[in-house]
């Protein structure tokens, strides 16, 4: 059920005139201001109740006080359980932005170890995005870091492959890995399938925690081949024996009580937060990642915790236990809510003492040890984006630098990459990149590139927020190259109608050399800037950024082409069947050349998709 109300005034009296069409029933609110932007997302255990607390006069903090002025209308949607609202409310929270609500702002998704089934000598490798594969999945990692890092000690005690399926079948020889002992050589029959079958389940085991019974059976097979007088055998164990002792004790926080937690540790300080998570399995620390998220002034932590911990699991799966700095407001709420997502019980606890006590006190103090940096961090980038404002001459330190750059091989495989800056640093998550459609690409026309480039993002920006309510607008453009490069940018946004965004230039200038860039601007002679002076290296690392960036989405690109084969143009033939062919022809050319019942002696090849292949093959014949 879904009411709107009129909107004669802002205040007490309109969220007053609400109460009337209410009843006791569980839901979401959300308040909405004269201009019908949402201000606030809240839920209720009872709708009636929660608005007649806001329609009072007094007794609000000077947070909600403001919300409440600059109410003008309201919404409501109503619900079976507090439960759901829970969830409809955090659900509507990251898609709407609320000023007035806490919001997780880095949401990203965590990598995976993942050992598949579908293979007699399966790879182990980092998995990242949905588990659509077979397998056994471990995780999550706090970053591709500490998966890369397990992977490597994981290869050195238990002799895994990290080759992909093709590259294992087309093998003749052992490779490098196996010479330096981080693989078994399982492609050229070191071998034998049971064997490695045990090295996966002892590689299982350490990863589910159980190292104990690992080390334990690796010194029985060490004793019993030397016994056998197998002593290259019994020296190999050993080798394993001790990679497996230098991982334990370089594993940093193992907790022996704890075998599988998250550990999430808040501290506020001057109206900023620092939110740091811990993953705990296997009664191992799998990393930390800390958050930053949006508050609104006079937020507490009960809140801001509560926020974080819905708006996280939303999609992802929660441990059986999470270690929490700070009690949240409905305790019990946010346990049922995540027990429901998991399937299974969650337990939400802070812990007053012991080695949980301790785990929660190591990471609140990374939550302040880390707030301090980014506040201090965040002082410098705003000095900084100051001088940047005073050099180029703009009304006001820019929120928003979009820094763009092109990258090509003589016109092929073309890229235009855009970066964003502002008081936060780099904002990974906002960068993009355009693959170039237009000749302008063929032709090596780096003018007609960055045309391109700009016509599509600002078309898009027109189209989606044609009045500039959202911070998706930049106040400066940063253009790698000179006076031909602006103003042809400065034609093409007046040709969009966009030609009040603050626009420069940076060419390398004398000799191209980092200190001597130019700085071009419509209209008006290139200036530089002192050699030592900090706002240039700002800048340098601008455009640095951009050019990374661009020349990162070139190479991604230009790597796909090469490994592009025929294949990919045959209707039916996915990824997976590409692999399965591949692996078992060794190459495109071969598959070209057999017949149909050999095609479909390949698992996933059926009669008609075989009959396809042929005649895709015989055709271009």
């Amino acid at each position: 059920m879904i009411q709107d109300g009129p909107s004669i005034a802002t205040g007490h009296e309109v969220i007053q005139a609400y109460l009337k069409t209410l009843d006791g029933s569980p839901g979401v609110y959300r308040m909405l201001n004269a201009a019908s932007e949402v201000l606030y997302v809240g839920k209720a255990r009872n709708l009636r109740n929660r608005v007649s607390n806001y329609s009072r006069i007094t007794g609000h903090s000077a947070r909600i006080q403001r919300m409440i002025t600059e109410t003008a209308s309201m919404m409501f949607l109503t619900t079976r359980t507090e439960t759901e609202a829970l969830l409809l409310e955090q659900n509507l929270i990251k898609q709407l932005k609320p000023r007035y609500n806490v919001l997780l702002r880095d949401d990203k998704s965590f990598p995976y170890i993942v050992i598949p089934t579908d293979h007699p000598f399966p790879m182990i490798r980092k998995h990242r995005g949905k588990r659509s594969e077979k397998g056994h999945y471990f995780g999550p990692f706090a970053s591709a870091g500490a998966v890369n890092r397990t992977l490597n000690q994981l290869q050195r005690v238990f002799l895994l492959r990290n080759c992909t399926d093709s590259m294992f079948s087309g093998r003749t020889r052992p490779c490098l890995q196996y010479q330096i002992k981080r693989c078994a050589g399982p492609c050229v029959d070191k071998i034998s399938a049971g064997d490695y079958a045990t090295l996966v389940a002892d590689a299982k085991r350490f990863l589910e925690g159980k190292t104990t019974a690992v080390q334990a059976n690796l010194a029985a097979e060490m004793a019993s081949a030397s016994d056998a007088l197998e002593f290259e055998r019994a020296a190999a164990l050993r080798d394993r024996i001790k990679a497996l002792t230098q991982v334990q004790s370089a594993q940093g926080i193992n907790p022996r009580g704890v075998s599988e937690a998250d550990v999430i540790a808040l501290h506020l300080e001057n109206g900023q937060a620092c939110v740091q998570l811990f993953f705990i399995r296997a009664n191992q620390s799998w990393g930390n990642r800390d958050f930053y998220p949006r508050i609104p002034a006079g937020a507490e932590e009960s809140e801001i915790l509560e926020a974080f911990i819905t708006q996280f699991y939303d999609d992802k799966e929660p441990p059986p236990l999470l270690l929490l700095s700070h009690a949240v407001d409905n305790e019990d709420l946010v346990s049922q809510a995540l027990a429901e997502r998991a399937g299974r019980k969650v337990e939400v606890v802070v812990p007053q003492r012991g080695e949980k006590a301790e785990l929660v006190e190591n990471a609140a103090r990374n939550a302040r040890e880390s707030l301090a940096r980014k506040m201090s961090e965040s002082a410098t980038q705003n000095k900084l984006l100051a001088g940047l404002a005073e050099a180029f001459d703009l009304d006001a330190p820019p929120k928003r630098i979009e820094v763009y750059d092109n990258s090509h091989i003589q016109g092929t495989n073309a890229v235009g990459g855009m970066i964003v800056a502002g008081a936060d640093g780099f904002l990974k998550s906002q960068y993009r990149k355009f693959n170039i459609k237009s000749a302008a690409g063929a032709n090596s026309d780096d003018f007609g590139m960055m045309k391109e480039v700009l016509t599509r993002r600002f078309e898009r920006l027109l189209k989606e927020d044609p009045e500039r309510k959202s911070d998706a607008w930049p106040d400066l453009l940063l253009i790698d190259g000179g006076a031909g490069q602006v103003s042809a940018v400065a034609e093409i946004m007046a040709e969009l109608g966009v030609e009040d965004i603050a626009m420069v230039g940076v060419a390398k200038g004398v000799d191209r050399d980092h200190g001597k860039e130019e700085f071009h601007r419509t209209g008006q002679r290139p200036f530089a800037l002192r050699m030592n002076d900090p706002v240039l290296y700002f800048v340098q690392r601008l455009r640095d950024e951009a050019h990374r960036w661009a020349i990162g989405a070139h190479r991604a690109k230009r790597a796909k082409a090469v490994s592009a084969t025929p294949l990919d143009d045959i209707p039916g033939v996915g990824a997976a069947r590409k692999r399965a062919l591949l692996a078992h022809f060794g190459s495109a050319k071969a598959v070209s050349r057999a017949a149909i019942p050999d095609l479909m002696a390949v698992g996933g090849i059926s009669e008609p998709l075989a009959q396809k292949i042929s005649d895709f093959f015989n055709a271009k014949n």
